[in-house]
């Protein structure tokens, strides 16, 4: 088995952000043989762990420095004197997370909020949701890697 290092860069790549068409995009540049796919799988699968650890794990600094941001930026208009209107905090968008998070729970959330988010949103979503259980992060991987596998097959499938 040769491997192709260019595909490896580009399916880890691209595994680490948008997760959800890496498998293709990966397949699009490689050589349409069994052992591409099994190195697609690889390189997409541990980009997609690697950018989830790196952002499950880093989410509480990231929403404690958006937070402080925001009243930065409260606290500057008050000392200038500008109004800032206050946003509404039970929005549509607001009540729809909750019913997501409600309906689908923890299981729903956790394949669904990395693969069509991105892998870096939908990892951070994942920790705010459920960052306090402790089945979180080993369910993302979980979901990916399966997702991954059934990528691949398909795609092997298809050729």
């Amino acid at each position: 088995m040769i491997l192709n290092w260019g595909l490896i860069s580009l399916g880890f790549g691209m595994g680490t952000f948008k997760f959800l068409f890496s498998h293709w995009l990966a397949y699009a540049a490689a050589d349409p043989t069994f052992f591409d796919i099994i190195q697609i799988f690889i390189a997409t699968t541990v980009g997609a762990w690697f950018s989830m650890s790196i952002f499950y794990w880093s989410s509480g600094i990231l929403m404690r420095r958006a937070a402080k941001k925001r009243e930065e930026k409260l606290k500057w208009a008050a000392d200038n004197g500008i109004e800032v209107k206050k946003k509404k905090t039970f929005t549509r968008m607001n009540k729809t997370i909750v019913w997501i998070k409600m309906k689908i729970g923890i299981f729903g959330v956790t394949l669904i909020a990395p693969l069509f988010l991105s892998i870096p949103i939908g990892s951070i979503v994942c920790a705010k949701f459920f960052g306090d259980q402790k089945k979180t992060f080993p369910l993302m991987l979980l979901n990916t890697a399966l997702y991954s596998a059934l990528m691949c097959l398909w795609i092997y499938a298809t050729q």
